[in-house]
């Protein structure tokens, strides 16, 4: 039969000779070295299956654990009065890291060098990271967003060129709902690097309107019609007080304004009033506006 077992060359001639032969010793020389194999086979297989079952309760007893943490976590959190994109960012962000971390010790248990894998993970991170640095970039944004809460869902925002009521603040955008109820998506990247003007964090409001009449219009008289209008409105506040003042003349008109002060939630009621009843008022009273004219030359010949 073929030669099967490599011997070395110190090996005696009588070795070489039995194994290279066909006798019955020959046979079991290599019969007991198959022996060996399966032999060892079996107890890798046996440490191995070991360290499988310990892993596998090892894992069973480590998510037993997690969930444990995550719902004393959500309890916590149920305390406080935080976003509730925050909370849930948080929530997220603990789990993933405590299966992260039951994932290598249960690695390293089983004999894998985390070294190696760690390098593996590193250098699969950095390709994701350049692929989507862009949304790396917003999702930093929503952290710093939830964390320094520049808004909270309702409050009625200026940002990007933009403005409406904040539906949502999520991980990678800010919705807003506009007030003809279309819907924007803000990536949360710019926006936390730029200007945000929120109009709904102070209790009251401040609304200036500008009143136009004609040349020749008693000064006292406006002065006296617009305080009028503002002292007969509930929801314009007199503390702090309204102010109406003269501001200027321009080539058409002479400029008053009208500073007065409301609650948030009655801004645009007040400013939509406010503007008919001048209108309204000056008719009756007889105070002329002016208006643009417009005049066009024509040649002498059409």
């Amino acid at each position: 039969m073929p030669t099967l077992l490599n011997i070395h060359p110190t090996d005696s001639l009588e070795i070489r000779q039995i194994i290279n032969s066909d006798s019955p010793l020959a046979e079991m020389i290599i019969q007991g070295r198959y022996e060996d194999i399966i032999n060892k086979v079996l107890t890798w297989l046996i440490s191995f299956g070991g360290k499988l079952l310990i892993a596998i309760a090892i894992f069973l007893i480590g998510r037993w654990i997690i969930k444990r943490v995550v719902k004393l976590e959500n309890k916590i959190f149920r305390k406080v009065s935080w976003e509730p994109a925050l909370k849930g960012f948080l929530m997220n962000l603990t789990k993933i890291a405590l299966y992260v971390t039951l994932f290598m010790l249960i690695i390293n248990f089983v004999g894998t060098k985390t070294i190696s894998l760690a390098a593996l993970i590193a250098s699969a991170g950095l390709a994701i990271g350049l692929a989507v640095k862009d949304n790396l970039a917003n999702f930093a944004g929503g952290v710093m967003l939830l964390f320094n809460k520049p808004f909270k869902s309702g409050d009625y925002i200026q940002a990007q060129g933009l403005e409406g009521i904040v539906k949502t603040v999520a991980i990678l955008y800010t919705i807003l709902n506009t007030p003809d109820n279309k819907v924007i998506y803000i990536p949360n990247g710019p926006l936390s690097t730029g200007n945000i003007v929120n109009f709904t964090t102070q209790e009251m409001r401040r609304l200036d309107a500008v009143a136009r009449v004609e040349f020749g219009t008693p000064v006292s008289l406006v002065k006296e019609t617009l305080m009028g209008l503002i002292k007969n409105h509930d929801k314009i506040l007199l503390d702090p007080a309204p102010v109406v003042r003269m501001t200027g003349i321009s080539d058409t008109s002479v400029d008053f304004q009208l500073r007065v002060w409301t609650k948030v939630e009655n801004f645009w009621e007040v400013n939509f009033w406010l503007n008919e009843a001048i209108y309204t008022e000056f008719n009756n009273k007889g105070i002329g506006m002016p208006h643009t004219r417009m005049v066009i030359n024509t040649p002498n010949n059409v």
